[in-house]
């Protein structure tokens, strides 16, 4: 019999195993490469603590990773030095082939509002270094925050310049608004949006992904990015989805393929799992019964609430058969949901009790009722896909924020920038909140100061006030007094280097849900 490199490899463990041995591999044997190939992160950081995260995948494109099927222990340690000489927490965690040997570490009993590093270790190798912040304690006084808002980073369409800047921006964390993976097939030929040819870069391995299987090799593509990993380890993250973790504008338990339902929440299930093995977020985000609970709050001393937001899995089907279309009966319909009412209840509920300084409302799709009209066509366009197409549910959401004067939505999805007042009866009312749409890291390849069309769109929607078409990604800083978001901006994803920039700065006095600019 043939004896394969693996088992030549593994063989002490796989004796110890063979002879009845408890099923753990203790990780004493030299890995074939790097195990810690897809980096190192931190995220849902709380006062006291935050959750770290890494994937053991020596081989992260093989099948398992390169991993024996058996759990591997691994050390963990986080430290009040970047030089690990005083260590505040250690123990070990099981990396376990149910997880894709993902390790979720929930660190408490740290210091409030202070950074810390951390690294694993397995066997004879070690992680690179990552940092992550607690926060103040929830009423604790505090005067600003720095953060970042990302998303939208499809791996085939451009390189992640945006993230070695953010990495160097020293927030307090980053918001990441979803589409983390993209699920389309791989494709040599690269289309810009008009169908025109762009210069190819890089192409996603395999088929569209179905299975967990396939999920996993996605996100352990897209993780190999140094730039990605870099911005992980610089910066505790709040994960969030949105569509192309599983399928391309899903909703509930319907995909845009017709797919049978009962089909469908099979791939959704998979999707999850592959979510959560993958972003450092809770065990309570563990996938159960086909659903994963992803909505939660974060509390940020006295001067923001972080209330992040599932905008898919409650969501009923998109009116007018989705796409951007002019007016349908569905736009109104009176049992449409966006949030689903225990959420629903749940935020307004936070946003009634919240003593907070700041509100920001963390989610992915566009709330703003855009027109969307470029050129001569008679009726309203809206993008159905967005709020825009979910009348009631839209003014539910801003009857909430209204009378505060401190609600701040931050957005995703539509790979542009945008920055506009959210105003009550479609655009028409009083101003209750605004909202900042952070473009894509990557999706849409290189863009443009504008694009076509983007003249029309703000001349038909007086309530938007900026557009931008560049990649990039939002800083925000927020002191008591107001809310400057600087539009990061890269001038190319398709050649490596370009340099990032401050396309427009956004303020939002505290108080008055109106923009001025700088």
């Amino acid at each position: 019999m043939e004896i394969t490199r693996r088992e030549l490899l593994w063989g002490a463990a796989g004796t110890g195993l063979l002879l009845g041995a408890p099923a753990l591999v203790r990780a004493q044997q030299i890995f074939r490469a790097y195990p810690f190939s897809l980096g190192v992160a931190a995220g849902d950081a709380s006062a006291d603590g935050f959750v770290l995260w890494t994937r053991l995948a020596p081989e992260p494109l093989e099948q398992h990773g390169g991993m024996p099927m058996a759990p591997i222990p691994v050390q963990w340690e986080v430290a009040a030095d970047a030089g690990f000489r005083t260590i505040a927490a250690k123990g070990e965690a099981l990396a376990r082939p149910e997880l894709a040997h993902s390790v979720h570490v929930e660190v408490a009993g740290l210091q409030a509002d202070r950074p810390y590093w951390y690294r694993f270790t397995c066997g004879r190798e070690r992680s690179v270094r990552g940092r992550v912040k607690t926060l103040p304690a929830a009423g604790t006084p505090i005067d600003k925050a720095r953060f970042l808002v990302a998303g939208c980073q499809h791996y085939e369409q451009g390189l992640y310049t945006a993230y070695a800047h953010a990495a160097r921006e020293e927030a307090d964390f980053l918001f990441h608004y979803g589409d983390y993976i993209y699920e389309g097939r791989g494709n040599t030929v690269a289309l810009d949006y008009n169908g025109n040819p762009r210069k190819f870069l890089r192409a996603h391995i395999g088929e569209e992904p179905f299975s967990l299987d396939d999920y996993r090799r996605r996100y352990a593509q897209y993780k190999t990015d140094a730039d990605l990993q870099a911005a992980h380890a610089a910066t505790g993250w709040y994960a969030t989805f949105d569509d192309h973790e599983v399928q391309n504008n899903w909703v509930a338990d319907r995909d845009q393929n017709g797919t049978p339902p009962e089909a469908f929440l099979l791939r959704r299930a998979a999707a999850f799992q592959a979510w959560y093995e993958h972003m450092p977020v809770r065990s309570s985000a563990i996938p159960k019964g086909g659903a994963i609970q992803a909505y939660r709050r974060a509390r940020f001393g006295d001067l923001l609430d972080l209330h992040l937001l599932d905008t898919r899995q409650f969501r009923t089907d998109q009116p007018c058969d989705d796409g951007f279309k002019p007016r349908c009966a569905g736009w109104d319909a009176a049992d449409a949901q966006v949030l689903g009412s225990p959420q629903e209840a749940w935020l307004s509920r936070n946003l009634a009790e919240g003593k907070a300084r700041w509100n920001a409302i963390a989610q992915q799709v566009m709330v703003m009722p855009l027109d969307r009209r470029t050129g001569d066509e008679p009726e309203p366009i809206r993008n159905m896909d967005s709020w825009a197409g979910y009348d009631r549910p839209r003014e539910r959401l801003l009857a909430s924020f209204a009378g505060h004067g401190n609600v701040v939505v931050l957005t995703g999805d539509e790979h542009q920038n945008y920055a506009g007042e959210l105003r009550t009866r479609a655009g028409q009312g009083e101003a209750v909140a605004v909202e900042f749409v952070s473009t894509s890291i990557s999706s849409g390849g290189d863009g443009a100061d504008l694009r076509a069309g983007s003249d029309r769109i703000l001349a038909r929607n007086p309530y938007l006030k900026y557009v931008n078409d560049r990649r990039g990604y939002l800083l925000c800083e927020v002191t008591r007094d107001q809310w400057r978001a600087q539009f990061r901006t890269v001038d190319s994803v398709s050649e490596a280097g370009a340099p990032v920039k401050t396309a427009r700065t956004a303020i939002v006095p505290h108080g008055r849900p109106e923009l001025s600019f700088s």
